[in-house]
């Protein structure tokens, strides 16, 4: 047990700070400190030292100087059995300092806001307080740091239950908690200036994670997990509101809602299963579209994840209330939809306030190989300018519309994926086919299997026609345009297809591939 007599006290989150000075001072633990901190304590009326007058040197450079100075980092660092450490603290009227409590400059605060200056965010780069904590990290064995007001507690019962000491177990935990905060901040900053940096080569990858979540187990109950966010960036888009906990697969299907959720600026609803959509309906009202989601694939829509991007109603919220589903995810719910949706015990209500304004990561991480693959993420959205129209039929503006729309759902469908629509509606989808043709067939049987007609639909493919079979299959159930990236070395024959058929086909240039 190390007993605590003098205490430094430098932070930039003032949470919790008086009542933790004040549990010091119980124990007679005198308490030094720096600028805005000391002031907080001084007004509090508890007995403070300033830093200042100790080591004789200002606080200086508008406050970039203020803890950097020997006889405070000499008094963190010394080794109290060391005689050699004691004789220079002793030459050099060198106090020590038993218990560290520093947290940082915002720094990932400032660069989560909507709107920072870089001048902002260079200036919320903590400098001394990451090598005070290091300091004190690394003399564990003489000396307890806290860097974060969630410690506060723990220290202070560690305290009452060691008559003011700390045990040595403890302080190794803490160490450790300290390491991992430095190494956070510090990857903060350098994922940052990269960023600004623009590079796409990814020549070094930080990551820093906190557990926000701890699961019951992975995709298979044999697996173990975790859902982990940024460290320093605690907040997330959504909250959930009722119903049982995520579950690891739940919280998959969770981010291709949310990716849906913030592409489509009409009314839109999606369901979802394992990751795919098995039904996505847009422009008309949201029972409308709530209904003609669900007519695409009735059966896979049991146990699904249902997508609606705008404030669910009562009419709508009965609807679903038949059903048994995983998630509803929607920007809010009134109080009477809310009412009937919750009755179901077990039923995750996900409210996204900002489902319009939310960003994707920039990049996508995955595990692979023995190593990881990291990418941009697919943010890229087809305009009708891009559009290369290369059948003798031209499109009008509603068919057009029509086709960028069939395109835009198939960007979130596995590969390899087609999916055929009409009036905004999908009709047939066939996803994670191992060949074109046979996702074009597989989507086609799903339409009949629910007496959907193909006739007069539009064909979306995620990817190039390597041979004309999938066209002339589309062709063959009624599709009056289909709309792909192109590519292929065998693409003449399919654009041969589409005028055989006095069909429109249209070439996007970009493949959405979603393995």
């Amino acid at each position: 047990m190390k007993k605590i007599r003098r205490a430094l006290i430098s932070v930039s989150d003032k949470t919790n700070l008086i009542p933790l000075a004040k549990a010091l001072r119980e124990f007679g633990i005198e308490i030094y400190s720096t600028g805005g901190t000391l002031q907080v304590l001084a007004q509090a009326e508890i007995p403070v030292h300033s830093l200042e007058s100790y080591t004789g040197f200002p606080e200086m450079l508008s406050g970039r100087l203020k803890t950097l100075h020997p006889k405070i980092h000499a008094g963190i660092l010394a080794r109290r059995d060391n005689e050699e450490d004691r004789k220079a603290l002793e030459n050099y009227n060198i106090l020590t300092f038993d218990l560290v409590v520093v947290n940082l400059y915002p720094f990932e605060e400032v660069i989560s806001r909507d709107k920072f200056s870089f001048e902002e965010a260079i200036e919320n780069i903590d400098i001394g307080g990451p090598a005070m904590i290091r300091a004190a990290a690394k003399n564990y064995q003489y000396v307890a740091v806290v860097v974060d007001p969630s410690q506060y507690e723990r220290l202070i019962e560690e305290l009452r239950a060691n008559q003011g000491a700390t045990s040595e177990s403890f302080r190794f935990s803490l160490m450790t908690e300290a390491f991992s905060r430095t190494a956070s901040y510090d990857i903060a900053i350098a994922q940052y200036l990269m960023a600004i940096e623009g590079s796409e080569s990814f020549p070094r990858l930080h990551l820093s994670l906190s557990l926000k979540q701890a699961l019951r187990y992975g995709e298979n109950p044999h697996q173990k997990a975790g859902f982990y966010i940024s460290t320093g960036r605690e907040d997330l888009p959504w909250q959930q509101i009722h119903g049982k906990e995520l579950s690891y697969n739940n919280i998959l299907d969770l981010d291709i809602a949310l990716k849906v959720g913030m592409e489509f600026r009409e009314s839109v609803c999606a369901i979802f299963k394992h990751t795919n959509p098995c039904g996505l309906a847009a422009g008309g009202s949201q029972k409308e579209n709530l209904q003609r989601a669900i007519a695409c694939d009735p059966v896979s829509f049991f146990g699904g994840i249902v997508l609606i991007n705008e404030v669910i109603h009562e009419e709508t919220a009965a609807i679903l209330a038949e059903h048994f589903l995983e998630i509803v995810v929607a920007p809010g719910f009134s109080e009477a939809a809310f009412n009937i949706l919750s009755k179901k015990k077990n039923l995750r209500l996900i409210v996204v306030p900002e489902m319009s304004h939310l960003r994707s990561n920039p990049r996508e991480l995955r595990s692979a190989a023995g190593g990881f693959l990291v990418q941009t993420s697919d943010s890229a959205f087809v305009e009708s300018s891009q559009l290369q129209i290369v059948s003798n039929a031209k499109p009008d503006d509603r068919l057009l519309e029509e086709m960028l729309f069939a395109f835009q759902v198939v960007k979130y469908i596995k590969s390899n994926a087609v999916v055929f629509t009409r009036d905004k509606m999908t009709l047939g989808i066939g996803a994670g086919q191992m060949s074109r043709v046979d996702a074009v067939r597989f989507a086609i049987e799903k339409s009949k299997a629910q007496n959907l007609s193909l006739q007069g639909s539009v064909l979306a493919s995620d990817a190039f026609f390597p041979f004309r079979d999938g066209v002339d299959l589309a062709i063959a159930s009624g599709v009056r345009a289909i709309i792909q990236p192109g590519g292929s070395l065998r693409d003449e024959e399919s654009i041969q297809a589409a005028n055989q058929a006095g069909i429109v086909m249209a070439f996007t240039g970009i493949r959405h591939f979603r393995h």
